[in-house]
C-alpha cells in the first residue's frame, strides 16, 4: 500500500447509526441522495453536520430501491440508470449548496458499487453523472467503474472495507455469508493495522490478499460503528498515518 495517508469514509443520512459521533471520527460522509435512503432534509442536515466538522461530502447513490435498501440487484438500462442517478446526485449537491457545502466526490451504494465494478453500461452510467458535476469516483481497486473514470480524466480512488470479510481473489464476502460483517472493533483494527504494516488483508480462507486503497470505509449502520470507526482511526494513527481527506 503506497498511500502515504489514508481517508475513513462512512455511509451516512441513511435513517440509522449515530451520523453525529462518526462525523466526529471520519473524514469523509457518504451522504445518501434518495434512491435507497434518504429525503430533502436527510441531505441538508447531514451535509450541515459533516460542514461543520470539516468532513467532505460525497453523494452516494443508489438503486431506486427502498424497500431492499439498495442492496439487491436491480435490472435497469443505462440511459434510466443514468437519469435516475442525475437527479439524486444533483439534490445532494442543492442540499449541500443551501448550507454553505460542497460536494466533491461519488461512491455508489450496494448492489450498484458491485455491478459498478464489471458491469460496462452501469459503470459508463456511474462516470457518466459523476463526470458532469466533476466528482472524483470511489470503488474498489481494479474496478471498471475506477477504469472509466481515470479515462474520463476523473479522480479514481480505490477503496477498502474495515468492517467487512474478503475472499482470496479480492472480493468482498457476500452478506449473509458467515464473516461477511465484522464485529469486534479490536479485530477490525488489528486487520487494519496489518493493511497498513503488509498493504494486504487476510481473506477469509486465511491467505494475505494485497490491497492498495487511498479510502477506508466503516459501515454506518453496522452495530458499534462509532466504537469500530474510532478504533481504526486509533490504529491509523499509531502507524503515522492520521486520517486525512482524499478530496
Amino acid at each position: 500500500m503506497d498511500a502515504a495517508t489514508l481517508d475513513i469514509n462512512a455511509d451516512l443520512g441513511e435513517g440509522v447509526g449515530d451520523d453525529a459521533a462518526m462525523l466526529a471520527v471520519v473524514t469523509s460522509a457518504n451522504i445518501a441522495c434518495g434512491g435507497h435512503a434518504g429525503d430533502a432534509d436527510t441531505m441538508t442536515a447531514t451535509c450541515a453536520a459533516a460542514l461543520s466538522q470539516g468532513v467532505r461530502i460525497g453523494a452516494h447513490p443508489a438503486y431506486p430501491d427502498r424497500e431492499n435498501f439498495g442492496r439487491v440487484p436491480v435490472t435497469i438500462g443505462e440511459a434510466a440508470l443514468v437519469e435516475e442517478l442525475r437527479i439524486q446526485v444533483r439534490n445532494l449537491i442543492e442540499a449541500a449548496a443551501a448550507v454553505g457545502a460542497r460536494v466533491s466526490y461519488l461512491k455508489s451504494h450496494g448492489a450498484l458499487y458491485h455491478a459498478a465494478t464489471r458491469d460496462p453500461g452501469h459503470a459508463r452510467a456511474v462516470v457518466t453523472v459523476a463526470a458532469e458535476a466533476g466528482l472524483a469516483v470511489v470503488g474498489p481497486p481494479g474496478a471498471l467503474v475506477l477504469d472509466l473514470a481515470r479515462a474520463a480524466g476523473l479522480a479514481a480512488v480505490p477503496e477498502g472495507f474495515a468492517d467487512r470479510g474478503y475472499t482470496a481473489t479480492g472480493a468482498l464476502l457476500p452478506r449473509g455469508e458467515p464473516g461477511a460483517v465484522l464485529h469486534d472493533a479490536e479485530e477490525i483494527a488489528e486487520r487494519v493495522a496489518h493493511l497498513v504494516r503488509t498493504g494486504a488483508v487476510i481473506a477469509d480462507d486465511g491467505t494475505p490478499v494485497p490491497l492498495d486503497v487511498r479510502t477506508l470505509c466503516v459501515h454506518g449502520d453496522t452495530p458499534d460503528a462509532v466504537t469500530i470507526a474510532t478504533r481504526v482511526r486509533a490504529a491509523l494513527d499509531a502507524a503515522g498515518l492520521s486520517p486525512e481527506p482524499f478530496t
